[in-house]
């Protein structure tokens, strides 16, 4: 049996799941949080924090790891291994960024450097882990490109298995002057991985075989959304049959229908994450589905604001629930406990994250008081801790 094989057994029923990285560990149970930054004023990379899943107490944030802008992070399904995205352009002597492998000791909450490789183009911004353990998805901002990179069983980044370069641009001339691949994930089958690229408008489909770790365009090759919309982050709902793209410039949420049979997205529905009477400017970040799959949560850098949306069961169009300020500067990335009772909002602009509680019945959000500081966060990762 080889090590990552055995360390996803060794989790019992606790996976991290592609689309939460969070899993379905116990609710009340105490873990670690992990927050990927930008290195730099006042942040030396990668940061950790306890979490009371019972109480919503969040610890203190101390260094797990130095890394140059370790911005996006992925937990293997084993929660043995951490993989961060450095966001830089230049790496190894070309214009690419890096992705970093850490072996993860989920007792001590520690990381080990593994190795360190390209990324296949500048600015990688968002890492995603296949369900078998055995790849990395990378989305390249300024390299407007997806690869794919191979695992070893000792957690170390191999050989690239995919890369695909996207052409193009949009109507926007400032951001949209050529692709920006700003994300991709992997859907509940495992087969097809869904890329959102800000500079084309475009939710790109690729089949993915979890194998070979080939990304291959399906047929038809996806969606677009609104010109001039911004595609940032997508999320699909847990029971497969929609899925969600926030897109940046207009500040809004797409819904798709999903035919996992043939990996095809349908717009249904395009709403806005913020008030009709807000006269600011304001970009979108990050989008969530709720374990249930009953409520989206979005949000919004410049409001300051975490939108709440429910889902219909049947349609999965969405309904405003509220719109709650974050209580600092520009919310980034955010994240829903496995138990779905707590999200946690990374506030890049304050240099603090704020914990809110999550009721269970309308989705709406109520601080839960103090936030932590941790500096530059933009995204969090809940892994379950071990026994010493």
């Amino acid at each position: 049996m080889g090590a990552i094989t055995a360390a996803i057994m060794a989790m019992g029923s606790w996976t991290v799941g592609a689309q939460d990285a969070g899993g379905g560990a116990e609710v009340g149970a105490v873990g670690w949080v992990f927050f990927g930054t930008y290195s730099g004023e006042g942040s030396r990379g990668i940061y950790r924090a306890r979490f009371d899943g019972g109480s919503g107490e969040l610890g203190e944030a101390v260094l797990a790891a130095e890394s140059e802008h370790p911005s996006f992070l992925a937990i293997h399904p084993g929660g043995g291994f951490l993989y961060a995205v450095n966001e830089t352009v230049e790496f190894g002597g070309e214009r690419s960024g890096s992705v970093t492998a850490f072996a993860l000791d989920r007792a001590a909450g520690t990381l080990r450097k593994l190795n360190q490789v390209s990324s296949g183009g500048a600015a990688p911004c968002h890492i995603e882990m296949d369900r078998q353990g055995g790849h990395v998805l990378i989305a390249n901002y300024a390299g407007g490109s997806v690869a794919a990179i191979a695992l070893g069983e000792d957690g170390r980044l191999g050989e690239r298995t995919a890369f695909v370069q996207h052409e193009g641009s949009s109507v926007n001339a400032r951001r949209q002057e050529a692709p920006h691949a700003h994300c991709i994930r992997i859907d509940a089958s495992g087969g097809y991985a869904v890329a959102a690229d800000l500079g084309l408008d475009r939710v790109l489909v690729y089949r993915f075989d979890s194998e070979t770790g080939a990304l291959l365009a399906n047929d038809p090759p996806g969606s677009t959304v609104e010109p001039g919309s911004g595609p940032r982050h997508f999320a699909f709902r847990g029971d497969a049959k929609f899925g969600y793209v926030i897109n940046e410039l207009r500040s809004t949420v797409t819904a798709f229908s999903w035919n996992v049979e043939d990996g095809v997205l349908e717009p249904v529905q395009t709403i806005s994450t913020l008030p009709p009477d807000f006269r600011g400017t304001s970009h979108t970040a990050e989008v969530v589905v709720s374990p249930d799959n009953r409520f989206v949560y979005g949000s919004n850098r410049g409001h300051d604001s975490i939108a709440v949306f429910r889902s219909d069961p049947e349609s999965g169009r969405l309904t405003l629930v509220e719109i709650e300020a974050t209580r600092g500067k520009t919310p980034r990335n955010f994240a829903l406990h496995p138990g779905g009772g707590w999200l946690l909002a990374a506030n890049q602009g304050s240099d603090t994250v704020t914990v809110f509680r999550v009721d269970a019945e309308t989705g709406a959000l109520e601080p839960r008081g103090g936030e932590v500081g941790v500096p530059r966060p933009v995204c969090v990762r809940f892994v379950p801790m071990a026994e010493d």
